[in-house]
């Protein structure tokens, strides 16, 4: 089964705040609902974007300055909604994003303290005004995303050293936090917060309950005949 216009889920929040097992979660969920879902992640999702992962995130773009970091986000960003997202969308799939325009908003905007006109261009360019139906914004502490995410690591790849953004300071993440919860303050009528400190069982039944109020507000648009073409 797949919605009418197709659904747009966005995760978004710190490091280590869960949303890779809640996607997974709500997937898993979805599917069994009979929806047809596809999960992705940014940067990356396309075979370009991937290729620009690994470069933003090792920090081989570092020494370059944070206006090229935001580039590469950008271009990747471009190429993974041609590549995945929009064709998804326009066969009427759920579409469940591990990141998206908002992380580069607080990552690159408020901690990289670029212009807003120039992330304003670039979000203009990059996503064409595709935006997620809904966003679920993880919420946690900083200091406890940052031992989720290094424990993580480490049980992933014994000695593996944390990314380009983990390895950055408390209070800045504290500051990324705050940019989350700013951006959810400014548009809640697609942002929803989520506490991600509670159990996790007890977050992915929060997380299906508003995406399934989603799915059926869209269905009625579609049902009156309302529902506005994608960009």
């Amino acid at each position: 089964m797949a919605t009418a216009r197709g659904l747009f889920v966005s995760f978004e929040g710190g490091e280590g705040a869960g949303k890779s097992t809640q996607i997974r979660l709500l997937a898993e969920a979805l599917r069994a609902a009979g929806h047809t879902v596809v999960t992705t992640r940014e940067p990356g999702g396309s075979p370009g974007a991937e290729a620009l992962r690994h470069v933003l995130l090792s920090g081989a773009a570092e020494a370059f300055g944070v206006r090229m970091e935001a580039l590469l986000f950008a271009a990747a960003r471009a190429d993974h909604l041609d590549c995945v997202i929009r064709p998804a969308l326009a066969r009427g799939e759920v579409v469940l994003c591990d990141r998206f325009v908002d992380s580069s908003r607080v990552y690159q905007g408020v901690t990289g303290n670029i212009e807003p006109p120039l992330m304003a261009a670039l979000e203009r360019v990059s996503i064409g005004g595709t935006m997620p139906d809904v966003t679920l914004v993880l919420d946690l502490p900083a200091e406890v995303g940052l031992q989720r995410a290094r424990r993580r690591a480490g049980e992933e790849a014994e000695g593996a050293s944390p990314d380009r953004f983990e390895k950055e300071k408390l209070e800045v993440h504290e500051k990324r936090r705050q940019g989350f919860l700013d951006i959810a303050a400014r548009e809640p009528e697609r942002c929803r917060v989520v506490d991600a400190s509670l159990d996790k069982g007890r977050i992915a039944r929060d997380i299906l309950s508003e995406v399934q109020l989603v799915i059926a507000r869209l269905a009625r648009l579609g049902h009156d005949g309302g529902q506005a073409a994608r960009p």
